[in-house]
């Protein structure tokens, strides 16, 4: 089920008056139920794999805590096993054949080992990382094991952000379940509002540049630099919106039932280094990542050469997870270069190397912006070859004129992101734009509501695209 759908209008319109008017040791019933049934729109037997991970990783946050020693250990590697072994069976396992069968090819050998024909189930890495925190932080001691299996279930499943995120943590989420949520007029209006806000992102901008990019990109070899090179910066905003408005939405759907999820999203392309983009995109998976696998692997203690491969094995890592596809290991490996680039270089960041410091600050903030955007190419690209081949075109700014597809598309598309880097250069630097929203004049505030909502009546695409994550 899609956000920006009317099946899911519809689905909210019935579930959230319900959960109200639904004494509160019910209403994990009604939500774990509406998650059940929001997952399965998509492919229903494959909520027999949550079922699975949901019931191993229940069971071993109790053994966790109930155990000492070795014990616990064997547990939690259970439930890790487990959870990654249903991403390698789903996920990776033709990647990996895929390359077996090169590897044998090269040395005159048949891969004996067959395909699996199946589809990846929407949303698995957001689900099986989010059950993987919860038994990490039970072996920890940070989090009690939850014995209420409803509750378990409705932490894994919880219909909002189920299926892309945010990646929440068990001290965040689960005791909330537990608490009585009383009907709060702010917190629907508050919650609407997020809502409407990610929307517009999604069918005003993501889904409207979404045209312009798959055009370019379903013919790369025939366009200009120049062209590509657009393609590639609409792309950067296409896919910031479509995960940004998918983020808004489902904070926004909890937020109206007076739940609380961390925020996934803070202006990134504001960012002046790699390592401030990193804290302001997808927030929940990059911290996910500093806590469970950069942190153990001794993060910057150490030799500084330990730290750059420490570094460089956590983007690699988190460029597998985005996909099972060469394009994705390069793309995090770009990450990983430019994260021990900028540590090495540190000291010319700090300087102000234009004599003006706004000048500076724009100017790295544009450096920033480039290199992410160079990466997209990879995150975007079908495969290695297309990449690199359109890299070869930009660099060398291959001769033809500028495709704009449909005049007034490609009009629209550049007023709209400039309409966001101005709201969210305003909400940095200066002030929430989004308090119009906010304002205790009526009139005001009321006119911030129409106005949005034409828009989005006016000049959204309303053709049921997904979003991007839900790929992964």
């Amino acid at each position: 089920m899609l956000f920006n759908s009317l099946h899911f209008l519809l689905f909210f319109i019935l579930v959230t008056p319900a959960f109200f008017l639904l004494p509160n040791k019910q209403r994990w019933k009604l939500l774990l139920a509406a998650s059940c049934y929001f997952y399965m729109t998509f492919v229903p037997v494959y909520i027999l794999i949550l079922v699975f991970t949901i019931i191993i990783d229940y069971i071993a946050g109790i053994y966790i805590e109930n155990s000492k020693g070795r014990k616990r250990k064997f547990f939690l590697i259970l439930s890790l096993l487990a959870n990654i072994g249903v991403l390698a069976v789903f996920k990776y396992y033709n990647f990996l054949n895929d390359n077996l069968s090169f590897l044998l090819g090269n040395i005159g050998y048949q891969n004996p080992v067959p395909y699996l024909n199946m589809l990846l189930p929407i949303g698995l890495s957001f689900h099986t990382f989010q059950a993987m925190s919860y038994t990490i932080e039970v072996y920890r001691g940070h989090q009690k094991a939850e014995r209420h299996f409803g509750i378990y279930s409705l932490y894994v499943m919880f219909y909002p952000q189920l299926v892309a995120g945010p990646i929440e943590r068990p001290q965040n989420i689960l005791h909330q379940f537990h608490e009585k949520q009383h009907f709060d007029y702010n917190n629907v209006v508050d919650g609407l509002k997020l809502m409407v806000w990610g929307l517009f992102q999604k069918v005003v901008i993501a889904d409207r540049l979404s045209i312009y990019v798959n055009a370019v990109y379903a013919n790369s070899d025939q366009h200009s630099g120049i062209t590509l090179i657009v393609a590639n910066v609409f792309f950067a905003f296409q896919i910031y919106c479509d995960f940004s408005g998918y983020s808004y939405i489902a904070i926004g759907c909890a937020k109206v039932m007076g739940y609380d999820l961390m925020t996934n999203f803070r202006r990134p392309y504001l960012a002046a280094s790699i390592k401030e983009f990193w804290s302001r995109w997808h927030i929940s998976l990059s911290t996910w990542f500093r806590d469970y696998l950069y942190f153990p692997l001794g993060g910057n203690r150490g030799s500084k050469a330990r730290w750059y491969m420490n570094l460089f094995i956590v983007f690699m890592i988190s460029g597998l997870w985005h996909g099972a596809n060469w394009t994705f290991i390069i793309w995090g490996a770009l990450h990983g270069t430019y994260q021990i680039c900028s540590v090495q270089f540190k000291h010319l960041n700090q300087r102000n190397i234009l004599g003006y410091q706004p000048l500076t600050n724009a100017f790295h903030v544009l450096l920033t912006f480039s290199l992410v955007t160079f990466a997209w190419i990879f995150f975007r690209a079908t495969d290695l070859n297309q990449a690199f081949a359109i890299c070869k075109s930009i660099f060398t700014l291959k001769s033809g004129g500028l495709y704009i597809g449909t005049p007034e598309g490609f009009a629209y598309s550049v007023i709209w992101i400039l309409f966001l880097l101005v709201v969210e250069y305003i909400t940095e630097y200066k002030s929430d734009l989004i308090q119009v929203f906010y304002s205790p004049v009526k009139l005001i505030r009321f006119t911030g509501y129409i106005c949005i909502i034409l828009i989005i009546i006016l000049f959204g695409v309303f053709n049921g695209g997904q979003f991007i994550y839900f790929q992964f």
